[in-house]
Order: structure tokens, then sequence, then C-alpha cells
């Protein structure tokens, strides 16, 4: 099964900005990808197309599978 953690700020112009991380940790906890989210704001580490990250809005794992049913 895939998994993304899915990291969800603010740019300076105020649009959501998503930046995902592929094969998270299984026991991540909300404090670590807080203290993720709010280190990546405070040395700004990315650049969005509306300026730079303000702030966090939150965060999710998303789960995806394939089960076949028939064939390939």
């Amino acid at each position: 099964m895939n998994k993304t953690l899915q990291m969800v700020f603010t740019n300076a112009a105020g649009q959501p900005v998503t930046i995902s991380v592929a094969d998270p940790r299984d026991n991540l906890t909300q404090g670590e990808v807080a203290a993720a989210m709010a280190a990546i704001i405070a040395h700004d580490v990315f650049l969005s197309q509306g300026g730079a990250l303000v702030d966090s809005l939150g965060a999710r794992v998303v789960s995806r599978g394939v089960q076949t049913v028939f064939g390939n």
C-alpha cells in the first residue's frame, strides 16, 4: 500500500500549498509533523508561486492500494 504524508501550508498570498512526502513512517506523531512544518516555515525551505510559506494548516497521511481482481 502506498502512503504519502501531505503537509498543507498557507503562502504569503493566502493560498494553500501542499507538500507531499512519500512513504512516511507508520508511527508519526502530530508533534513530530507540526515541528517539521514549523521548521520548514522558519527556515524558508520552500518558495511557492504566492511567496514564502507562512502558516501550517494541517497534515494527513493518504493511503492508496490496488487489489487485482482478475488478470495482471
